[in-house]
């Protein structure tokens, strides 16, 4: 692997600088956000899933446990 170059350098440098203070306020808006603001970020999120109903057969079969079958079968022994 080659070694990053300085601007890659400075934009690490940047985010390691940066990320402990989003944290910081990510953590201090979610203290101070009441519950009817909670209650509408919610709905929100929950008004992009669509609301149309499910075919029987996508309910009855996703196709995970054949997928996961092929993910086994070509697992390494």
């Amino acid at each position: 692997m080659s070694e990053p170059t300085s601007a890659a350098e400075s934009w690490m440098r940047q985010w390691k600088a940066a990320g402990p203070e989003l944290e910081e306020i990510r953590r201090r808006e979610l203290r101070q956000l009441t519950d009817e603001q909670a209650l509408i970020a919610s709905e929100a999120v929950l008004s992009i899933v669509p609301t149309a109903p499910i075919p029987r057969e996508r309910v009855e079969w996703s196709g995970l446990v054949t997928q996961q079958a092929l993910f086994h079968r070509g697992a390494p022994r």
